[in-house]
This record gives C-alpha cells, structure tokens and sequence, in this order.
C-alpha cells in the first residue's frame, strides 16, 4: 500500500490540459499517473523557448522549424530538440524512441512519435505529437484525456 502510495506521488497529480473546470464541484479536473505525464509533454513541447517569463528555458524550439522543408537532417534536429526538451524537464521517463514521420505531405503535416518508459513503475508508453509545418496551424491535444 505505501509504495503504490510512493508511486503516485512520483507520478504527479496535476490540472487537466487543456485546464478543465466541473461546474458541479467548483474545482479544477485533475489528471494524474501517465496520462499526466502525456498531457504535461504535451505542455512542454507546444512552449517555446523564452515564452515562459519566470522559465525561460522551459520549453521546446520546435517552432523555430515551421518553415523548414522536410529533409532527414530536419528529422533528427527534431528528434533532437525533442530529447533535450525532455532530458531537461520531464525527469519522470526514459525515451526509448523518437520518431519522425510524414502524415499528410500537402498539409505539411509530421507526427512525431514518442516511446518511453515511465521509470518509477516501469510502465511502457508513447505518445504522438502532431506537427505542422504550415504558417498558423496549432496542434490541438487529444480530447480522450
């Protein structure tokens, strides 16, 4: 019992994202365990860096790639803007792989595929990121979190 516990106080509890309120318990939805973890590398990699007035090495430099053409030294320049993002702040997992893929060429659309591992429980994961490489167009989070 007091390691389960353990295990979700490392995890986390945090706000739902997008922030979710219930009108019918005036508080803030909570998400906790991997689907907080998701939600928060979902956070991490839609901030740029220096958006963050108080973090401002919070965040990711992925939007510095919107205009850029696909090529495979754009692909692993993601990957590698992806690692160090989460390297820095999200000590909660250990990337297993990174992959980045085409999904729709004439929108410009990639995916970028994450799986990991989450270390205090050993619990496998992925998670995969839409990225636009078109002018205005923000990736918008799953809605079954």
């Amino acid at each position: 019992m007091a390691d389960d516990i353990a295990d979700q106080d490392f995890l986390g509890t945090g706000w739902t994202f997008p922030p979710t309120f219930d009108r019918h318990s005036a508080s803030v939805m909570m998400s906790s365990d991997v689907r907080n973890i998701k939600q928060s590398l979902w956070v991490l990699f839609s901030t740029s860096l220096g958006e963050r007035i108080m973090l401002a090495t919070y965040g990711s430099n992925l939007r510095s790639k919107v205009f850029d053409s696909l090529t495979e030294t754009l692909a692993n320049d993601i990957k590698s803007i992806i690692l160090k993002a989460i390297l820095d702040w999200e000590p909660r997992i250990d990337v297993i792989e990174i992959m980045v893929q085409e999904v729709a060429p004439l929108e410009g659309r990639l995916a970028i595929s994450i799986d990991f591992i989450v270390r205090r429980t050993n619990v496998r994961s992925n998670l995969v990121y839409p990225f636009y490489l078109n002018e205005a167009t923000l990736a918008v989070a799953p809605s079954d979190w």
